[in-house]
């Protein structure tokens, strides 16, 4: 297939397009910068410039592919309105232009907010509805294609994409870490993260993409749930640091952005979806990658 990229050069998007390109599928990239193109050329893919907020651009690079995968997002963390509005227009923007084709069109969610208590479900639907909540209440948008001739699928991202050279929220954990001069947990640190290598979700991004049905949601998770107290340990004893526990109330200040999402649980179960693509995880757990150095 010639499938359309958005995100195609950020920390889970390039290991889906060099997992798309050795296993016999055609790439094009959305880049927004010269650097990004030359990554996605020496890739051995095709180059369209443009951003997400080129929606006319988007749009033509949905038009002219057999697939969409959406990966981008801008991640503004000190202005979301402005992330979940951007969200929220891309998504209906390729949604629209595949309408009739019964095309695939897979987009990026994640797994923080859905249930509390208990690891989320494939089956479990998303809270987020309309264009002010998380992430613009994309993933509900894009299901409401299905009765519109696409051909749909939720690609639900573990909290932890790992791997070397990740750079998102276990690495604002370390960075927090070396700062304070100890590896920290909230409270009594059972809260838990679901987690999955970036090569297996590469490869779980390109399976649903070939045979997921139209209305699935994947759960790109192969570890269901690794507790906050685990990861700060695994830190610690990489960093050489002491590991304690910090009240709710001081999160903020020691962690950063991220002490919102280390106090959420956000497990998840992949179990319908490992049966769905016969797919059966093969990195190294979470724990393993930061002992190893990963987040060196």
């Amino acid at each position: 297939m010639n499938v359309f990229v958005t995100g195609g050069t950020g920390w889970i998007g390039s290991a889906v397009v060099d997992h798309l390109v050795e296993t016999g599928h055609q790439v094009t990239g959305l880049a927004r910068s010269d650097a990004s193109a030359t990554a996605l050329e020496q890739k051995g893919a095709r180059v369209l410039r443009g951003d997400l907020d080129d929606l006319e651009g988007i749009r033509a690079g949905a038009s002219d592919a057999d697939a969409v995968i959406h990966l981008a997002n801008k991640h503004d963390w000190g202005n979301p309105a402005a992330s979940n509005k951007a969200e929220r227009d891309a998504v209906e923007t390729i949604a629209d232009t595949l309408v009739g084709t019964n095309r695939p069109f897979m987009l990026a969610a994640g797994l923080s907010g859905l249930v509390e208590g208990r690891p989320t479900l494939e089956s479990d639907t998303s809270p987020a509805v309309g264009p002010d909540s998380h992430r613009g209440g994309a993933e509900n948008l894009a299901l409401e294609y299905v009765q519109k001739g696409v051909r749909v699928v939720s690609a639900r991202f573990a909290p932890s994409v790992h791997g070397v050279g990740d750079h998102g929220f276990v690495a604002q954990l370390v960075s927090a870490a070396r700062r304070h001069g100890v590896s920290a947990y909230i409270g009594d640190g059972a809260k838990a993260w679901a987690a999955v290598h970036r090569l297996d979700a590469a490869k779980v991004v390109r399976l649903g993409l070939e045979g997921a049905p139209s209305g699935s949601r994947l759960h790109i998770v192969a570890e269901e749930a690794v507790t906050t107290r685990e990861i700060a340990e695994a830190i610690g004893q990489h960093l050489g640091l002491p590991v304690v526990s910090i009240e709710p109330g001081d999160a903020g200040e020691h962690f950063g952005f991220v002490a919102r999402f280390f106090g959420m649980d956000m497990s998840a179960s992949s179990a319908r979806t490992r049966e769905l693509l016969t797919w059966t995880p093969s990195g190294t757990t979470l724990v393993e990658d930061i002992l190893a150095g990963a987040y060196a």
